[in-house]
């Protein structure tokens, strides 16, 4: 990426409101989880609700494209042509592969949780809304910052997956190493912010032109 692009890159975390939005939502988690003294097992839940929160978008904004590119994006190894037809195929795919992911996730976490006691399901419900209205309003804002632009329905497929995969391996790896230390737990809460932030901001400059990628569906 050229200086010009880093330059706008740059402005753009800097002026993306949705990114203020999210920070305030992990913000909200934080907090309750230091009043509360959560374990990392609660937090994994609430990580596994902001997943499916952007899968269900992903495929809203997959269905609304009006206009997109299938240039080296393949299914079942052919190349597909930018028709309604293509979009459904394509947005039933994701919701159905991504809702996999997401329920072998949901088991690991069940089993993780096994031993460690209750869940506050009300204070989880309310971080996951959290997240819901935050992911509604990014959705609509970066929808109308990106209006005029053809996006290639292959990577707006992926997005998600280099969303959440960087975040969840980060709070997998808070629930090996904080153990009871709420130090080392708000640490690592930081830093799952910091990946989801990242990972948002990469996603939005992707799409709107600023990273070049390939994208293929598995044959």
């Amino acid at each position: 990426m050229d200086s010009s692009s880093t330059i706008g890159f740059t402005g753009r975390v800097y002026s993306d409101r949705s990114v203020t939005t999210l920070l305030l939502s992990n913000l909200l988690t934080i907090v309750l989880a230091v009043l509360q003294q959560w374990d990392v097992h609660i937090l994994m839940w609430i990580y596994c609700g902001q997943s499916l929160v952007i899968g269900y978008f992903n495929v809203h904004r997959i269905l609304d494209l009006k206009e997109f590119s299938t240039a080296n994006f393949r299914m079942n190894g052919q190349a597909v042509d930018a028709t309604p037809g293509t979009k459904r195929q394509v947005a039933g795919f994701f919701a159905l592969h991504y809702g996999f992911f997401n329920v072998a996730y949901m088991v690991f976490i069940a089993t993780e949780v096994g031993a460690s006691g209750t869940i506050p399901l009300f204070t989880v419900f309310v971080c996951v809304l959290a997240f819901y209205f935050n992911h509604r309003f990014s959705y609509h804002y970066n929808q109308s910052q990106e209006k005029g632009r053809v996006p290639n329905i292959g990577s707006i497929m992926f997005f998600p997956y280099i969303r959440i995969i960087p975040m969840q391996l980060m709070i997998v790896a808070g629930d090996r190493f904080a153990g009871d230390s709420l130090v080392a737990l708000v640490a690592f809460l930081f830093l799952k912010t910091a990946a989801d932030v990242a990972m948002h901001v990469v996603e939005h400059a992707m799409a709107r032109g600023l990273f070049a990628g390939r994208t293929r569906l598995p044959d």
